[in-house]
C-alpha cells in the first residue's frame, strides 16, 4: 500500500500534466524545507517491499539520485554540501536502505538503488566516508541471490563511471575479481553477466596495474572474448564495447591477442546480423586506426624534435586492409531509404572507419577501393551507386594528392551528373563528396571550366532537399577556405567571378520560409566564409550583402511581437543569431569602409538588443558584432558608447549567463583598444564591475582569466591614468598568482594555465601602459612579487604552451625596457631568466618562430639593461 509520500511520487508518473506539476512542486518544497526528512522518506519508499510499488520505488530512487547530482557545476556543488551537512544518523539510514534494496527481486527498484549507491559513493568516497561500501558490494557477489549480484554489479559500474579512477585504484583487485567473476561464461544469469561487463567497461581505466600483469590480462581478455560469442546479443554488444575500450586504453599490449583472437572475432562481428554487434565491431577497427594515427603523429613530432618516440605502431590496420576493406565496402551498401540521417547506423560507421583507415594506411587504401567504385558508380541499384560515391569520398584524405588527382578528374563528370540523381541519398552523398574534394583536393578544381561546373551544380543543389543543400553549403565553405588568396587583401582572386552569384543564391534560399533551421545556419556560415576570404573587387557585393542583412535584421525585430509559439520564437532567435554572424564577417572584411553605414549598423544592433533582452543567444551574437564594429570604426565608437553602455553594464552584471558575461568582458577590451584615452570616463565603472565579478561566487571561473587580461587592455588604453587602479589590481593579480592545481587534476591544470596567461597579459598591458606615460616607477614596489610569480610559472613541472612561453619572455623584456637605468638589474640577472631565454631561442614545434623572435628581442633588451 502506498504511503502519503508514495502517493506524491505516484503523481509524478501520472499522464495528467497538472498532477505531475503539483507533485513535482510538493517534492521540491519538501526538499527545501527539510532535506534530511525528505531524503529519509524517499529511502524508505525505495526499500518498501509491499506489492505493486515497483514504479514508485523507482521514482523514489531517481529522486534521491537527482537530489545528489546535477549537470550544472554550481548546483552540483550545492548538492554535495547539502549531503555532507546531514547528520551521521540520516546518512547511515539512507545508505542502509539503498544497500538493502540491492537485494530486491524488483529489478526497477534494484536498479534505482544501484544508482543511489553510486550517487552517494561519488560524494562520500573522495571524502573518506563510507569506507566499507566497496567491500559490502563485493560480499554480495558471493551470494546465491541473482538479484543481489546483479544490482551490486550495477552499483559498482555506476560508481566506477562517476568517480575519479584514482580513488578506486586501491580497490582495483577486488573490483576486478568481482566483475570478471560475474562476466564469466559459467555465470548462469545473462543479466548478471551483462551488468558485470558494463562494470568492467567502467573500471578499465583504473585497473592499469592488473593489465600490465600477463596472467591477469590473459584472463580478462579470455573472459571478454568468450562473451563476444555469447548466445545473448546484449552480452555480445557489451563485450565488444569492452574490446573497443581496451584497445583505446591498452593498445600496446594487444599484439598477441590480435594474432590469437581479436582479428578473427571482430571481422566476423562486423558481419553479424545484429546491427548493434556489427556497429561495435566496426568501432573496434575505427579505434585501432585512431590509435595508429595518433602514434604516427607522435612519431613525426619526435623526428622533428630529435626525441625518441614513446610508442611504436603495431601496424594492425596495415595488416588488416585486405580483409577489412571488402567487409566495409559491403556494409556501405546496407543503406535504406527510410534510414534517419541523424541516427548512427552501419553504413555511417563503415564510412567513418574507411576514412580513418585511409588516413592510417594512406596510399595502400587506393588499390582495394577504386575497383569497387568503378564497378558500382553507374549501378542500376541506387544503394550501390551511393556506396561507390561514399567509398570514393571516404578515401580522399590520407593518400598522396598526386595519387588521387587524376581519379578526381575522371570521377568529377559522374559526380556532377549524380547531383541530379532521382534518389536523394545519392545526391546527398555526391554533394558530400564534392565537399570533401573541395576540402582536401581543391587544387584539382582550380581550372576555370571545372570550377564553373562544380559551382553550377552546387548552386543548383541549394534548392534541393535540406540534407543535399547543407552539403552544397559545406562545399562552398570549403572552396572559399581552400581557394582563399594567400595575401591579405588582393585586388581579385579565383572566386571573384562567382562571388556575387553565390551570395545571391545563398540569400535567396535563406529567404525561403520553409527552409530547414540547420540548413539556414549552414547557408549563413557559407556567406560568412565567402566574405571572410574575398578580394577587394568583391567589396561592393559585401556592402550590398551587409545592407540586405541589416534589412532582414530590422524586419525580424518588427515581426518578433507577432510570434506566440515558443518553438517559433526559438527558430526566430536562431535566425537573428545567424544574421549577426554574417554581419560580423562583413564588418571585419570591410573595416573602415563601413563608415558610411556606421549609424545604420549601430541603430539596428541597439534595436535588436532591446528586443532580445531575454534571449542571451541573440545578445551574445549581437555583442560579438559590436566587438567587430568597434575594431572597424576605432575612435569613432565614442559616438555610440553611451546608448550601448546600459546593455554592456547589464551583461557584466549577468553572472548567471557566464558566456554572455565573458563576451561583455571582451567588449570592454575592444572598446578600450578602440578609444584609447577616450575610454577614461568609463573606466571607473569598468573597473568596479570587473573587480566585483572576480569576487562573485556565482560567476563561472572560466570568465576570470579574461577579466585579468582585460585589466591589461584598460591599462594600455589609458596609460598613466591606470595608476589610480594599480595597487588594487596588483593585489588581485597577486592573489590569482597563488592558485595552484592539485596533482593529476588536469581540468584544474588547464584552468591554472589559462589564469596564468590572463595574469601575464595583464602585467604586459600594465607595464607597457605605465611606461608610455612615464609612470613605470610606480611599479617598483611590485617588481619582486611579479618576478617571483614568473619564476614559479617557469620552474613548475606543468607543460607550458608556446603562447605562455612567448608571453613570459615578452613580459621580462617589457620590464627590462621600462627600467633602462638598471633599477631592476638584480631581478634580470637571475640564472633562470637566462635559461628561459636560451630555451626560447632554441624553441621547436608549434609557434617556434614567434617564440624565437620574442626571445631574441628580450635578450637584446636585457643586455642593454645590464650595461646601464
Amino acid at each position: 500500500m502506498a504511503t502519503p509520500f508514495g502517493s506524491v511520487l505516484a503523481n509524478t508518473l501520472q499522464p495528467d500534466q497538472r498532477l505531475r506539476d503539483e507533485a513535482t512542486a510538493a517534492l521540491e518544497k519538501a526538499s527545501t524545507d527539510n532535506y534530511a526528512a525528505f531524503v529519509t522518506a524517499l529511502a524508505q519508499e525505495l526499500a518498501n517491499e509491499a506489492p505493486n510499488l515497483s514504479h514508485i520505488r523507482q521514482a523514489a530512487g531517481l529522486q534521491i539520485k537527482n537530489s545528489l547530482q546535477a549537470k550544472d557545476d554550481q548546483r552540483a556543488e550545492q548538492y554535495v554540501q547539502r549531503w555532507m551537512s546531514l547528520d551521521v544518523g540520516t546518512k547511515t539510514q539512507v545508505r542502509a536502505f539503498a544497500l538493502q534494496t540491492l537485494g530486491s527481486d524488483d529489478k526497477l527498484a534494484g536498479n534505482a538503488a544501484a544508482q543511489v549507491v553510486a550517487a552517494v559513493a561519488t560524494i562520500d568516497l573522495p571524502k573518506n566516508e563510507w569506507p566499507e561500501l566497496i567491500q559490502r558490494l563485493l560480499d554480495n557477489m558471493s551470494t546465491d541471490r541473482t538479484s543481489a549480484r546483479l544490482h551490486s554489479l550495477q552499483a559498482i559500474g555506476f560508481t566506477c563511471e562517476g568517480i575519479d579512477p584514482d580513488l578506486l585504484t586501491q580497490q582495483a583487485n577486488n573490483i576486478l575479481t568481482a566483475v570478471v567473476q560475474g562476466a564469466r561464461k559459467e555465470e548462469p544469469s545473462n543479466d548478471v553477466r551483462l551488468a558485470a561487463l558494463q562494470a568492467l567497461y567502467n573500471s578499465l581505466e583504473f585497473i592499469k596495474a592488473n593489465f600490465e600483469r600477463d596472467g591477469e590480462r590473459n584472463y580478462i581478455m579470455q573472459v571478454v572474448c568468450e562473451a563476444t560469442v555469447s548466445d545473448n546479443q546484449d552480452v555480445q554488444v557489451s563485450a565488444y564495447e569492452c574490446l573497443v575500450r581496451i584497445m583505446q586504453l591498452y593498445y600496446d599490449y594487444m599484439e598477441y591477442y590480435m594474432e590469437k583472437a581479436l582479428f578473427g572475432l571482430t571481422v566476423i562481428g562486423m558481419k553479424h546480423q545484429n546491427e548493434k554487434v556489427a556497429l561495435q565491431a566496426v568501432e573496434f577497427w575505427s579505434t585501432v586506426c585512431d590509435e595508429e594515427i595518433e602514434i604516427q603523429a607522435e612519431l613525426e613530432d619526435a623526428e622533428q624534435t630529435g626525441d625518441e618516440p614513446s610508442r611504436t605502431s603495431k601496424n594492425f590496420a596495415g595488416q588488416a586492409v585486405k580483409d577489412l576493406v571488402p567487409v566495409l565496402l559491403h556494409l556501405l551498401t546496407k543503406k535504406e531509404e527510410e534510414d534517419d540521417e541523424d541516427e548512427w547506423n552501419l553504413p555511417m560507421a563503415s564510412a567513418t572507419c574507411l576514412s580513418l583507415l585511409a588516413n592510417c594506411v594512406r596510399d595502400v587504401i587506393v588499390q582495394p577501393v577504386i575497383p569497387f567504385v568503378e564497378q558500382n558508380i553507374t549501378s542500376q541499384d541506387w544503394r550501390y551507386r551511393e556506396a561507390a560515391v561514399m567509398a570514393f569520398g571516404s578515401i580522399l584524405e590520407g593518400p598522396q594528392p598526386k595519387l588521387l588527382a587524376h581519379l578526381v578528374t575522371q570521377a568529377l563528370p559522374l559526380l556532377l551528373n549524380m547531383m541530379r540523381d532521382p534518389q536523394v541519398s545519392v545526391k546527398d552523398t555526391a554533394a558530400w563528396t564534392l565537399g570533401r574534394i573541395s576540402d582536401v583536393l581543391a587544387e584539382t578544381l582550380k581550372e576555370d571550366a571545372t570550377l564553373r561546373n562544380v559551382l553550377g551544380a552546387v548552386v543548383h543543389g541549394l534548392a534541393d532537399s535540406p540534407r543535399v543543400a547543407s552539403n552544397c553549403c559545406w562545399c562552398i565553405i570549403n572552396l572559399s577556405d581552400q581557394l582563399a588568396p594567400e595575401e591579405p587583401e588582393p585586388q581579385t582572386y579565383i572566386m571573384s567571378a562567382y562571388f556575387d552569384g553565390l551570395i545571391s543564391a545563398l540569400l535567396n534560399v535563406t529567404a525561403q520560409p520553409h527552409s530547414e533551421v540547420n540548413f539556414r545556419a549552414t547557408a549563413h556560415e557559407a556567406m560568412s566564409s565567402l566574405v571572410s576570404h574575398c578580394a577587394k573587387d568583391c567589396y561592393p557585393s559585401v556592402e550590398r550583402l551587409m545592407l540586405a542583412i541589416l534589412d532582414r535584421l530590422d524586419a525580424s525585430v518588427a515581426m518578433q511581437t507577432q510570434l506566440v509559439n515558443q518553438d517559433d520564437r526559438n527558430v526566430h532567435y536562431e535566425t537573428q543569431a545567424n544574421l549577426c554572424s554574417v554581419l560580423t564577417s562583413c564588418i571585419r572584411r570591410l573595416r573602415s569602409h563601413v563608415a558610411p553605414n556606421a549609424d545604420r549598423i549601430m541603430r539596428s544592433l541597439l534595436t535588436l538588443m532591446s528586443a532580445a533582452a531575454k534571449s542571451s543567444t541573440v545578445l551574445e551574437d549581437a555583442f560579438l558584432t559590436v566587438g567587430a564594429f568597434t575594431a572597424a570604426v576605432e575612435g569613432e565608437f565614442v559616438r555610440y558608447i553611451d546608448p550601448f553602455f546600459p546593455f554592456l553594464e547589464a551583461a557584466l552584471r549577468n553572472h548567471e549567463e557566464h558566456q554572455m558575461c565573458s563576451i561583455a568582458v571582451g567588449i570592454v577590451g575592444d572598446i578600450c583598444r578602440a578609444l584609447n584615452d577616450q575610454a577614461l570616463p568609463y573606466c571607473d565603472t569598468f573597473m568596479t564591475l570587473l573587480l566585483q565579478n572576480l569576487q562573485s561566487p556565482q560567476l563561472h571561473r572560466d570568465v576570470k582569466p579574461a577579466i585579468l587580461s582585460c585589466f591589461g587592455d584598460i591599462a594600455l588604453a589609458i596609460g598613466p591614468g591606470f595608476s589610480a587602479y594599480l595597487d588594487v589590481v596588483m593585489m588581485v593579480l597577486l592573489q590569482a598568482c597563488q592558485i595552484r592545481a592539485p596533482p593529476n587534476n588536469y581540468d584544474m591544470m588547464d584552468y591554472v594555465n589559462q589564469l596564468r596567461e590572463g595574469i601575464i597579459e595583464a602585467y604586459v598591458g600594465i607595464v607597457q601602459g605605465l611606461k608610455s606615460g612615464d609612470k613605470a616607477s610606480t611599479l617598483l614596489p611590485h617588481v619582486e612579487r611579479v618576478f617571483h610569480f614568473l619564476r614559479t610559472v617557469y620552474t613548475e613541472e606543468v607543460e607550458r604552451s608556446p603562447d605562455l612561453t612567448r608571453q613570459l619572455i615578452g613580459l621580462i623584456g617589457d620590464f627590462a625596457e621600462s627600467f633602462p637605468r638598471g633599477e631592476i638589474k638584480v631581478f634580470l640577472q637571475q640564472e633562470w631568466i637566462d635559461t628561459l631565454i636560451r630555451e626560447g631561442r632554441s624553441w621547436r614545434g608549434d609557434g617556434s618562430a614567434s617564440v624565437k623572435e620574442v626571445a631574441k628581442w628580450a635578450q637584446a633588451v636585457i643586455k642593454r639593461q645590464a650595461a646601464a
